[in-house]
């Protein structure tokens, strides 16, 4: 490939993003403008579940849809490949993968939703034990213990713990299949790892995470900053996917680290709320800030920052839950019309006036570690015999900001810097009536990014700065993101909402609290 100095300024410049969701993978051509000018999307299988909970996945099945993107992308883009700069990954967070030393997977990977946990056989030794205690936190390391899906393999599977050569997050298994090398993004180490997320890298030799975690530090892969260089497009990527040869492999980040660049969310007065099958809220900050004592900050995909996040574990999810359980109707009716399925359920939305008639729903489908606690369970209040699906659906998409709401005002309460613009970015942001409803909830203009894929632009922006196409993360942002289409509050709704807010939804859970513990302990769920 020839050095960027020897192009010449009527040559356009092309950045190539390899995106890995949970529902599909995408390959996504852009220009240095942020324009998307092609798109190869491969719909996948999310998991398949051998036990109740679990979550797993070949990682072959991974590769071979991302080739498949690939395939689909070059058929629709007409452009000389040699103008391609570079290329960048984004995956899915939390999917553990076991390799061999050719990197080929020893077990399928276990994903971010799988619901299985390890024993919790001895307490951590030494002073972290002896603070731990002190802090009352016991709870919360045996949880961060009992989810490393690391620990459920040296546990149940130690024949292929002792064969593994690497432990690899999907970004790392995929950045070693197109590169050759084991390495991977510090931005994308989410997951229960021995990641140290104050200085972004792994952690001490003797930071308690090793005694929690059946892991060694040569079995992790070596890590780089966003925009550094990981390697190289090898032969043998280059012949599964049609990426040039020799292309630049530029390191990205994770899936919500990436929509919050590519939504432009870079100054802390502005928070990217991700409406995907996890519901996020997240600032981007120079300085490590705890939202949540002890559950740290998430690695951004700007460089040495970092993404106060507030995760609503099942988001979204919840709204394909219901077009599964409920929204039969819908989908044939959609089906037949020959539109989107998501037109017919905004009517349903806004067939439901605003506080959908006293129904209030709080959506801890999947409890959390602190706030709400491993207690919490979701919860559907104020049912009358007025309500009917529609109100239900409503409900969802109100429960779901109000959580995220209350993410906002804990991470303003911690940095003390008020949020004054909201970007909304996922699968749920194309939806007008829960756009509209953010924006009444929020009490401030909810603002669509430009274009759909934003967690796909974030990676190119990463890769643009990372080749100089760009002279920084500022001018990347002001020329590759911009504001699309702006949701107003309307007063009317807005009043509503923050009486049912104040009044009710933040009394909920402190409320429910002491049943969801009494369910707890007579049931045992959840575990």
């Amino acid at each position: 490939m020839p050095d960027k100095k020897d192009h010449t300024l009527s040559e356009p410049s092309y950045l190539l993003s390899i995106d890995n969701g949970t529902q599909s993978v995408r390959a996504l051509l852009f220009d240095t403008a942020g324009n998307l000018l092609a798109k190869g999307k491969v719909e996948l299988d999310p998991y398949f579940s051998s036990q109740p909970g679990w979550a797993e996945q070949d990682p072959e099945y991974y590769w071979a849809s991302l080739g498949e993107a690939c395939r689909l992308l070059w058929q629709q883009a007409d452009i000389d490949r040699s103008l391609i700069r570079g290329v960048a990954v984004t995956t899915q967070r939390g999917s553990v993968i076991h390799v061999d030393e050719q990197g080929t997977p020893l077990r399928p990977a276990i994903l971010w939703l799988d619901q299985r946990r390890a024993e919790v056989r001895e307490r951590i030794k030494g002073p972290w034990g002896w603070l731990f205690k002190l802090a009352r936190a016991e709870e919360a390391v045996d949880h961060f213990r009992g989810q490393a899906k690391v620990n459920w393999v040296a546990q149940q599977q130690p024949e292929i713990a002792a064969r593994t050569h690497k432990v690899l997050l999907l970004s790392g298994f995929l950045t070693h299949r197109l590169c050759g090398r084991f390495v991977d993004s510090t931005s994308s180490c989410v997951a229960y790892l021995p990641f140290d997320y104050k200085r972004l890298c792994w952690a001490a030799p003797r930071d308690w995470k090793w005694q929690a975690l059946a892991v060694r530090r040569e079995q992790l892969p070596e890590l780089f900053k966003p925009g550094e260089r990981l390697g190289s497009i090898s032969a043998q990527a280059s012949r599964h996917t049609g990426i040039p040869e020799g292309l630049p492999l530029i390191a990205a980040g994770a899936d919500k680290a990436c929509e919050v660049l590519g939504s432009g969310a870079l100054d802390a007065s502005t928070a990217c709320l991700s409406y995907g099958t996890t519901a996020t809220i997240n600032t981007t900050r120079s300085r490590y800030l705890e939202t949540i004592a002890l559950i740290p900050p998430y690695p951004a995909a700007l460089p040495d920052h970092f993404n106060t996040e507030v995760m609503i574990y099942r988001g979204f999810w919840m709204v394909s839950w219901f077009k599964r359980e409920f929204g039969l109707r819908e989908m044939q009716r959609a089906e037949a019309l020959g539109v989107a399925p998501e037109a017919l359920f905004d009517e349903l939305v806004n067939a439901v006036p605003p506080g959908s008639m006293g129904l209030m729903l709080q959506p801890y489908w999947t409890p959390g570690i602190r706030e709400p606690g491993l207690e919490a369970k979701g919860s559907i209040i104020g049912f009358g015999d007025v309500h009917t699906r529609a109100h239900l659906y409503r409900a969802i998409l109100e429960g779901l900001a109000y959580a995220l709401r209350q993410g906002k005002e804990r991470i303003e309460k911690r940095a003390g810097t008020p949020i004054r613009r909201l970007r909304v970015s996922g699968g749920g942001s194309q939806s007008d009536a829960a756009m509209q409803l953010t924006a009444d909830i929020f009490g401030l203009p909810a603002e669509r990014p430009h274009l759909y894929e934003t967690s796909g632009l974030g990676a190119a922006i990463n890769c643009a700065v990372g080749l100089g196409l760009h002279a920084d993360y500022a001018a990347a942002i002001a020329a590759m993101t911009r504001v699309g289409q702006v949701f107003e509050p309307e007063p009317a709704a807005q009043r509503t909402y923050e009486q049912l807010y104040t009044q009710v939804y933040q009394r909920m859970y402190r409320q429910l609290r002491p049943l969801y513990q009494r369910i707890r302990k007579i049931t045992g769920y959840p575990a």
